[in-house]
């Protein structure tokens, strides 16, 4: 969605109002597309004393594997975003989103604030206990056979030190 915002940057005062779905559905990320339902994008961009502001709300469900016990999952996620608008940037100071020729392309600015939030580690529970090393069993599922108390021959020095 590309919004000209020329008659914003000119009015103090001047709001426009967000509301719009965002199709991300064909966007790749982690070796699958997560997302399976359309991103809810809300919000204002309102000019305050001349001064451009940008206040978004984004809500969104994924579909990923976990990163511990490699589980499909699906997860909700509902992020704020806020910036600042400017039309020129005369220093190098990233807090600013300059919006070339008045038009702001929100769908990548969306995108790129919902991939920076994401976190890193995507679990399908915080105390998910993964698989097993050994033999792969999924240990959320069951407990495993394989003997834990194997140890590298190459370490096995360090363990006579802690007797």
């Amino acid at each position: 969605m590309s919004i000209d915002l020329k008659q914003l940057f000119e009015v103090v005062g001047d709001v426009y109002n967000i509301d719009y779905q965002l199709d991300l559905s064909d966007y790749e990320l982690f070796g699958s597309k997560p997302f399976f339902k359309p991103v809810h994008v809300t919000g204002k961009i309102e000019n305050k004393a001349g001064v451009v502001f940008l206040n978004m709300d984004a809500d969104f469900s994924i579909r990923v594997e976990c990163d511990r016990c490699l589980d499909e999952f699906e997860r909700d996620y509902s992020y704020s975003f806020e910036h600042i608008l400017v039309a020129e940037l005369n220093t190098d100071n990233d807090e600013y989103i300059v919006v070339q020729n008045h038009v702001l392309d929100l769908d990548d600015l969306v995108l790129s604030d919902i991939l920076l939030n994401l976190p890193s580690k995507l679990l399908c529970n915080e105390d998910c206990k993964g698989l097993c090393s050994k033999c792969g069993q999924n240990l959320n599922k069951g407990s495993c056979d394989c003997n834990d108390s194997l140890v590298d021959p190459r370490l096995a020095i360090l363990g006579e030190l802690l007797k």
